[in-house]
């Protein structure tokens, strides 16, 4: 039933709809047209029996029902019409002439909303009419709102309950009130009888005993509840309702018990338990993350300086991660690092618990609890030890990480060896702080693989100062090209059949200060940290501008050879760059040979053979390093636009001494001849090698022997004194032997 919005003023011009009741003809027509005059539109009925079937299809504002009738009087009148549905709250106002108590509590019993006298006070009934019509609108916006209440806490999940101590109550043991909404979030109906008993053995008994603990000192206390509690639903259904309550009191401010709302919070505990693990937990392994690790491993440095006992920190790295990564793909490399993330875990107490402040709480020992393997980012990892009797313990779980990466690992339909090197830090010894741990065990893991990785080091003084050199060195290397302070040495490649120069291979120096820094001291620094690029550049351009100098000092005619990095043959700009540097000082591009070696021409075969093809084509000659020394098939061999095979020194050092070099030394130099390739040997320090070399059919060398790496300045001063004169023991040695000069290979110099 809806009530006219005009009966909030008198003065409205809506005129509320009376059905008026009274089996009386006269006192009817005098009531209706009192009302008629005061504002109100009158129905007139002068039965119950008439009045129930107009109401069957229209409906008025309030009905006025005279008392007594006969047939149907107004008192059974009203029970029928309450018994109807959508009249249960329609305003009944009951007129009597019995101003007896009983007459108005039937009256009330029955269902009507109001009584009046029956007088011809107008003026009063029309005021008391209207004064229904209000209350009955009150009352109708209340139930709109409590129905609006009820679907919002419904939706919401939500709903209210009302508990009273033992003392307070009429019940022996308190009263508890739930509203429809609280029963529907428990799972109950409202036909089912709950009690506190019963809601509290919902609760899983582990959380059940510390929920008492904290109820019971909630009302000895009279304070403010707030807390999530686990429930078992009487279906079966794990729910996490969240509860509030604050204290009532009575007028002698004893507490009497409590009011308050529960909510079912489940979705939202589920949601911030998904935001807290992404937060804290790496998305690919599932392993505690960099945030949850510092967290970790600032709570047990707390307790291990409370309680006084040592605290180890592991980094883990794993060995040549980025061969396996770049050769088989990025998704096989996620699947190898979820697969060493699954063995790490096994090798110490991991726990995956995100810890919240009340971890001091739980116990003496409750730092162990955070004991856990974490992933840094890429391929590094770190093993958090929050208790250890001495490093000895430390060693104990690096050595079981060790051995937990002996087994291969199978990605992307190959089975792959992965190792790691393992920096271990102590604390205190070793740094008080997370970022003094963090930095030394990483100088501890660097030292590792330094000597060679798979392997494992505690951290001392002594590697932390070797640190620092190598930042050291680092930062002055990134200078040297700016300062002019990189350097070539030219080593002479030797002809000793014709006693002549056919060559020089460029090496570099770092002339930094006084002091000539070796190749071996900074090249890989340089590889490392991609300066080995620029520094490349440069040397392209320096050895161009050389033989620029050269030819016009002394006639300089043959090619100088320089090492090149792996990464240049995978840039496309090689060719373009090479041309750019010879056009620069007017010299022709055969005077450029590059040597790059066996393990990286392999490495990313099918890449490069375009670039040494073009290069080939533009006059740039390519030659194999370190030949025989990698794990490739020779096929490539008769494929590529090669002009060189160098012999290892590997292979040099024990010739004369052991027959298998020499059987290497042969084979090599007979591979090259039946594919029309120069072969040189390098490292040749002593006569006795060069002699087996010569015999063997190698006759272009390079090494000690003939001449040490020289500056540029010295190396005519080199060839006037030593070669032209050819007063050296190695020109009587070679030309003594009288040995036939070697056949033509096709164009190409032997």
């Amino acid at each position: 039933m809806t009530l006219p919005h005009s009966l909030d003023a008198d003065d409205s011009p809506e005129r509320p709809k009376v059905l008026l009741v009274d089996d009386d003809d006269l006192a009817l027509m005098l009531t209706a047209e009192a009302l008629r005059g005061r504002g109100f539109e009158i129905t007139e009925s002068s039965s119950g029996e008439q009045a129930l079937a107009m109401l069957s299809d229209w409906t008025p504002d309030i009905i006025v029902l005279d008392a007594v009738m006969p047939g149907l009087d107004g008192f059974d009148t009203c029970r029928e019409l309450r018994e109807s549905p959508g009249f249960e709250n329609m305003p009944v106002l009951m007129l009597t002439g019995l101003d007896d108590e009983v007459s108005i509590n039937r009256a009330y019993q029955v269902g009507a909303t109001d009584f009046f006298v029956k007088s011809t006070q107008w003026s009063l009934l029309a005021g008391r009419l209207r004064h229904v019509l209000r209350s009955a609108r009150t009352r109708q916006e209340l139930e709109r709102h409590k129905s609006k209440l009820a679907r919002a806490q419904d939706l919401a999940r939500m709903g209210s309950f009302d508990w009273r101590k033992p003392s307070a109550s009429h019940h022996p043991t308190g009263g508890l009130t739930l509203a429809p909404e609280t029963l529907r979030v428990f799972g109950f109906t409202t036909q089912d009888r709950v009690s506190m008993r019963r809601l509290v053995r919902m609760v899983p008994l582990p959380e059940r005993r510390a929920m008492t603990r904290v109820l019971a000192e909630v009302q000895a206390q009279n304070t403010v509840l707030a807390i999530d509690v686990p429930v078992t639903l009487p279906d079966g259904r794990m729910r996490i309702v969240h509860v509030e309550a604050e204290p009532e009191f009575n007028e002698h401010g004893h507490g009497i018990g409590y009011t308050g709302i529960v909510q079912d919070v489940t979705d939202r505990r589920v949601a911030e338990d998904r935001i807290r693990h992404l937060a804290n937990f790496d998305a690919l392994t599932g392993l505690p993350n960099r945030r949850q690790l510092i967290w970790r491993t600032e709570r047990a440095l707390d307790h291990a300086r409370r309680l006084g006992h040592l605290a180890a920190l592991l980094l883990i790295d794993l060995d040549r991660f980025k061969v396996i990564n770049d050769t088989l793909g990025h998704a096989s490399g996620d699947e190898l690092l979820v697969e060493v993330a699954r063995r790490l875990r096994g090798c110490v107490r991991h726990s995956d618990q995100v810890m919240d402040s009340a971890l001091e709480s739980a116990g003496a020992r409750s730092h162990r609890t955070l004991e856990a393997v974490g992933r840094l980012g890429g391929d590094e990892f770190v093993a958090l030890l929050p208790e250890v009797a001495d490093e000895d313990d430390a060693e104990r779980v690096s050595a079981r990480i060790l051995e937990a990466m002996r087994d291969p690992i199978f990605v992307g339909g190959q089975e792959c060896f992965v190792t790691a090197s393992v920096g271990i830090a102590m604390y205190p010894r070793d740094g008080q702080s997370v970022a003094d741990l963090m930095r030394n065990s990483d100088v501890a893991m660097y030292s590792v693989k330094d000597a060679g990785r798979n392997a494992s080091a505690v951290y001392s003084p002594m590697l932390a100062g070797h640190g620092r050199k190598k930042l050291e060195l680092e930062s002055a290397l990134h200078k040297a090209i700016e300062r002019d302070e990189l350097v070539l040495h030219y080593q002479p490649k030797i002809d000793v059949r014709s006693a002549r120069m056919v060559g020089v291979e460029a090496l570099m120096r770092w002339q930094r200060g006084s002091v000539l820094v070796p190749p071996g001291d900074f090249i890989q620094l340089a590889e490392d940290t991609g300066l080995i690029v620029p520094m490349s550049d440069w040397l392209l351009r320096e050895a161009a501008r050389q033989v620029k100098e050269w030819q016009t000092n002394f006639g300089f005619s043959d090619s100088i050879a320089v090492n090149l990095p792996n990464r240049l043959f995978e840039r496309s700009d090689l060719v373009e760059k090479i041309h750019s540097c010879v056009s620069a000082y007017g010299v022709p591009h055969r005077s450029i040979q590059l040597e790059i070696t066996e393990t990286g021409l392999m490495k990313d075969l099918q890449n490069v053979i375009p670039l040494l093809h073009r290069l080939t084509e533009i006059g740039v000659e390519i030659s194999i390093d370190d030949f025989g020394t990698g794990y490739s098939s020779l096929a490539y061999l008769t494929t590529l636009p090669i002009a060189e095979l160098k012999i290892d020194i590997q292979f040099v050092r024990d010739l004369g001494i052991t027959p298998q070099s020499s059987a290497v030394v042969t084979a090599i130099i007979a591979l090259a001849r039946s594919l029309g390739l120069r072969v040189i040997a390098e490292g040749v320090e002593n006569l006795r090698q060069m002699e087996v070399l010569h015999r063997l059919g190698c006759g272009v060398m390079q090494g000690f022997l003939f001449s040490r790496p020289i500056p540029a300045n010295e190396l005519e001063s080199w060839l006037h004194q030593t070669v032209l004169p050819r007063k050296a023991p190695w020109i009587v040695q070679a030309g003594g032997d009288r040995l036939e000069p070697p056949r033509s290979t096709g164009g190409r110099r032997p």
